[in-house]
């Protein structure tokens, strides 16, 4: 028997998490060939090439499924989520759900976050069951799902996980437009903030070539 889905406890820190679109292919494909051998098997299974993380990549459907993205400040993409929607009629309220997170910045939640995020739209969207298969040795994935109240299913080297959702009410609906609100605003000022850090290493240039030409001038 399916349990429900219990709430998870609200993290202190906010992280702002951006839904992608195709036109940040690229950063996501940059993200998943950044993961090491380990972390390719675990997230897709097999010992994943960089042919077939770009294949996978150009593979995804935008309009069908959600991916999230988790941004530091300096644009890099270090935490991605994949929400897959079926495109069967039978099982229109089922998704699952994948996620990768650079080793870099492993043990700061972000895995939990974006698990939080994508439960949230699945309900917005009218999923009642969202699945999550991994490897059982995948255990930050395997902690994630079983936190999260969900059934766990084991058949070798291989878990299955099921969670069954509730409704969407008005509070999750507001949840995601706020919080999707407050990722573009991040993603904005992250923006402002790399560019104006570009313009003031160009400006310490232009100030070191200066005094250079005057300490050749005096000499």
């Amino acid at each position: 028997m399916l349990e429900s889905f219990e709430t998870t406890r609200s993290s202190p820190v906010i992280v702002p998490i951006r839904s992608l679109g195709p036109g940040h292919r690229g950063r996501i494909c940059t993200h998943l060939r950044a993961l090491d051998a380990d972390d390719r098997y675990l997230r897709f299974g097999y010992m994943a090439t960089d042919e077939q993380i770009e294949r996978y990549v150009t593979g995804l459907n935008f309009e069908r499924d959600e991916i999230f993205g988790v941004y530091n400040r300096k644009l890099e993409l270090i935490a991605v989520a994949h929400l897959a929607f079926s495109d069967q009629p039978e099982h229109r309220s089922c998704a699952e759900f994948g996620v990768s997170v650079l080793k870099k910045v492993r043990g700061r939640g972000f895995g939990s976050r974006l698990f939080e995020r994508a439960v949230i739209h699945a309900r917005n969207e009218g999923v009642e069951l969202l699945f999550i298969h991994a490897l059982t040795e995948n255990t930050p994935m395997i902690r994630i799902a079983r936190n999260a109240g969900a059934t766990l299913e084991r058949s070798g080297s291989e878990t299955d996980a099921h969670l069954r959702l509730p409704p969407a009410t008005l509070d999750s609906r507001m949840s995601e437009i706020v919080g999707e609100q407050l990722a573009q605003t991040d993603y904005r000022l992250k923006v402002q903030a790399s560019s104006f850090r570009d313009f003031l290493a160009t400006l310490q240039d232009v100030r070191h070539g200066i005094r250079e030409a005057r300490h050749q001038s005096s000499s």
